[in-house]
């Protein structure tokens, strides 16, 4: 059956990353997170003792980021002055955006926005925003390509990206074909800048073409967008959520698949990562519950050591924290924070 006349159950997410400010996601995100009570920060000692052991930290140096959605709450209220001094203090160096705007904090301009990251010591490394909309005024890349690369430039971002899915016309082959030669466009004009365009995949990128169920989407984009100018920053979390949903074919046959494989074969491709954790859940639709950084099932001691092993990539990815919908955002910042520095790799 055609996927068209199902819900899509990543419809409310993706929307909500379109701002700072979006819409509160509904029961079928709220199903996906859970109802776990707020976790309790780890103390200071607790974190020491995890971090103890042999081996030197998987977490390379000065490659560790927060996805500011995550924090959307407290920049709305807030402002990003105090955000950005909770996240020095739990030893965050870089932020990715998901809008340049502070709620009832006030107005700020992008260059007192770049001056307090760089004053708090966090450098900001990417941003997240839309792919297309119908309003030709819209903030996309699409409607407004030009703006949003002159906002990029002006923050200084090395990295400028999209969180919506590749499907403006459709899921056939054709239609990501079409949406890949986008990409591939602004792929080129942020290079022009300087800058590497990249997409955010959740799990529907893992899908099958519906008129061709043989055909692996993600597989079209990555074949159909050029290397040199579109790159991928895979969510790990959305990534083995659709190793759950997608590893067989519409007819039921098996398809399997390995996500660390995908970065692993094309190490290049993927400056940056969403890390986001779960807890493993096959009664749950999605495989998993969302949980804070450390406290679900994904192996992020294997993943990370697998990636940052490769000869030359030790400091060549940038490593973003993230919780879509976090009990408590600074504490879910700050034990992420506490966990990833403390895993170490194998000897």
């Amino acid at each position: 059956m055609s996927r068209t006349h199902q819900p899509d159950p990543e419809l409310t997410h993706r929307l909500s990353r379109r701002g700072m400010l979006g819409v509160a996601a509904g029961a079928t995100v709220a199903a996906l997170l859970g109802t776990a009570a707020p976790a309790q920060a780890a103390t200071g000692t607790e974190a020491a003792a995890a971090g103890k052991g042999r081996g030197r930290p998987v977490l390379p140096p000065g490659r560790l980021g927060i996805q500011l959605y995550s924090l959307r709450d407290k920049v709305s209220t807030l402002g990003f002055a105090p955000v950005f001094a909770e996240l020095e203090k739990y030893g965050y160096d870089e932020v990715e955006f998901a809008g340049y705007t502070q709620g009832s904090a006030g107005p700020i301009t992008l260059a007192q926005l770049k001056r307090l990251a760089r004053d708090h010591g966090l450098t900001p490394i990417g941003s997240h925003v839309g792919y297309y909309a119908s309003d030709p005024n819209a903030y996309t890349f699409a409607q407004n390509l030009t703006k949003v690369l002159d906002d990029a430039q002006a923050l200084g971002l090395k990295h400028i990206g999209t969180a919506s899915g590749p499907f403006r016309y459709g899921t056939t082959v054709d239609a990501m074909k079409r949406a890949a030669h986008e990409f591939n466009t602004y792929g080129a004009a942020a290079r022009a800048r300087g800058m590497k365009f990249y997409q955010h995949n959740h799990s529907e990128e893992f899908s099958f073409a519906t008129d061709n169920p043989k055909v692996r989407l993600y597989d079209v984009l990555l074949r159909e967008t050029d290397p040199d100018l579109v790159f991928l920053e895979m969510d790990i979390f959305w990534a083995y959520v659709a190793q759950f949903r997608f590893s067989k074919r519409p007819d039921g046959t098996a398809a399997p698949f390995e996500p660390l494989d995908y970065v692993l074969r094309r190490p290049n491709r993927y400056p940056l990562f969403h890390v986001k954790d779960g807890e493993s859940d096959p009664s749950n639709p999605y495989g998993y519950r969302m949980t804070d950084v450390g406290d679900g099932d994904i192996d992020y001691q294997k993943f990370i050591s697998a990636v940052t092993r490769l000869k030359g990539h030790r400091l060549a990815h940038h490593w973003q924290a993230e919780h879509d919908n976090p009990t408590e955002s600074f504490t879910f910042a700050r034990r992420s924070s506490e966990h990833l520095h403390s895993l170490r790799e194998k000897c």
